[in-house]
């Protein structure tokens, strides 16, 4: 063997031994700054998915609290008990009704009302102080504020505006119970809608809005090409965040309609609730939560998925 072939041998030894010294640094400096976030990571751990485990457990189990001598391991029978639970199926078109008319509602709204306040005009501080406050009221005051003052039909100010204009009172939380519900969601997410869209606006460069009114484009055609485009991120991630806590909406249903009548305005929360405080049916009320989880898993991971697209899109 000659002496440059021993040379280039030794060569890439050296290189080899230089290369796993470094990834050894590499996961060492990996380890050094993972380190401190994995108490936090432990602890989550253990308050979300502990819990969520029991929570398959006890769906695979027939237990019911008023039968306690009955408590045995009963499958998948929970999970196709609910498949043929006609009330199960109207509460998820409920919860699909609610949350998407709230969602959407909200973020039509919600964008008008940042393309107002991106404008300069006196008192922009103070109009945008009370449009932020419908979203830190408390879902519980927000359900007796617009079951008893607003909507009731006898005192409630809807009706009385309505007997201003001839118009007959209208039990609003008994005959559009759904209606109702919409109107407390709404009034309460339009102004984080509104803050999304409102820092997406803020984000936007000017001197492109500039250049496109010099080439003579107007308001809307701006709007629409330049503007919208780039609130496109915004929009979903307003949309996905809204689904996400809509869906689990409870105060309101509890405190305006009770799920009823019947079940006309219950949503699967409600009804999970209703199944286990009320029922005592642990193991169904404990399968409908895991659907329930599973859906929102899906529906979120697809959410995201678009939204980390619409980030890789250069603008």
């Amino acid at each position: 063997m000659s002496t440059s072939t021993i040379d280039r041998l030794e060569s890439s030894r050296r290189a080899a031994r230089a290369s796993a010294a470094e990834r050894s640094i590499s996961k060492a400096e990996g380890w050094r700054r993972r380190g401190p976030l994995l108490p936090a990571l432990i602890f989550t751990v253990i308050v979300t998915q502990l819990p969520f485990l029991v929570t398959i457990w006890y769906s695979l189990r027939g237990q019911n609290l008023l039968r306690p001598g009955e408590d045995i391991f009963v499958g998948l029978s929970n999970y196709i008990d609910i498949a043929q639970d006609s009330t199960f199926r109207q509460t998820a078109l409920n919860s699909v009704v609610i949350t998407l008319g709230c969602v959407l509602v909200a973020m039509v709204l919600g964008i008008v009302l940042a393309l107002l306040l991106d404008r300069p005009f006196f008192g922009r501080g103070v109009a945008r102080t009370m449009l932020i406050t419908p979203f830190l009221v408390m879902p519980v005051a927000t359900s007796v504020l617009w079951s008893v003052a607003l909507l009731n039909p006898t005192y409630g100010l809807f009706n009385w505006v309505l007997g201003v204009f001839g118009i007959e009172a209208v039990d609003w939380t008994s005959t559009y119970p759904i209606i109702a519900i919409l109107m407390a969601l709404v009034w309460q997410w339009t102004p984080f809608m509104m803050l999304l869209v409102l820092a997406g606006l803020q984000a936007q460069a000017k001197d492109v809005l500039e250049a496109a009114s010099v080439d003579g484009a107007g308001p809307w055609r701006v709007f629409r090409s330049i503007t919208l485009p780039h609130l496109r991120r915004y929009i979903e991630l307003g949309v996905l965040l809204g689904v996400i806590y809509v869906v689990n909406t409870f105060d309101q249903i509890y405190l305006m309609t009770a799920g009823g009548p019947g079940t006309a305005s219950a949503n699967l929360p409600f009804y999970i609730y209703q199944r286990a405080f009320l029922g005592f049916d642990i193991g169904q009320a404990a399968a409908m939560g895991v659907v329930v989880v599973i859906a929102t898993i899906i529906v979120a991971s697809a959410a995201l998925r678009l939204i980390f697209r619409s980030f890789e899109v250069k603008e």
